[in-house]
């Protein structure tokens, strides 16, 4: 079994909500860690886990950012991690495959599915082993408790309930210390 660990330094987890319907509301998680263990040299079946800290939530707006942590969405003080634990990770062919798991926010978990893209495994100068990943996928932030929500004058929702989640994912291979 080989354990692959999340570089965060060459990784970013990313998510996109539209705003008054006309424009898009990019954030990141800052701070998240992971790992993926594999059987042999095949992602086929991988386990996937994850953790971000929603503490760490950044759409470059600080107001912003400490809505997102209240208790209206994600309550980062009860809360304070988003999880997600695989069931499945299946090859759809070529380099492309389907993630399925459990993702938790807040105090409800919902089986999702994700879009795999596998950009390639290398080694590196310094002698470790890297693969790189493209993940892409919608949940409703309704479905999570996330059910703040505001309407204009007008008639527009001031926050949609689709939520775009895009990670660049690079991981290591992890080399079991010697005896």
């Amino acid at each position: 079994m080989a354990t692959w660990n999340i570089d965060p330094t060459h990784s970013e987890i990313q998510f996109k909500v539209k705003h008054l319907v006309i424009s898009t509301v990019t954030g990141y998680f800052r701070s998240f860690n992971g790992s993926v263990e594999t059987e042999g040299d095949s992602f086929e079946g991988a386990k996937v886990t994850f953790e971000a800290d929603i503490d760490s939530i950044d759409t470059n707006q600080k107001d912003r950012d400490t809505h997102l942590k209240s208790d209206d969405f994600f309550n980062a003080e009860k809360f304070p991690k988003m999880k997600f634990e695989s069931t499945s990770f299946k090859n759809t062919g070529g380099d492309e495959y389907e993630l399925t798991g459990n993702l938790t926010i807040r105090d409800v978990t919902k089986e999702i599915t994700l879009d795999v893209t596998h950009g390639g495994t290398v080694g590196d100068p310094y002698g470790q082993t890297k693969a790189g990943f493209e993940i892409n996928g919608t949940i409703n932030r309704k479905e999570f408790n996330l059910k703040w929500n505001a309407v204009t004058e007008a008639g527009n929702v001031v926050v949609g309930d689709n939520v775009k989640l895009h990670m660049n994912v690079q991981v290591v291979e992890q080399v079991p210390a010697e005896a």
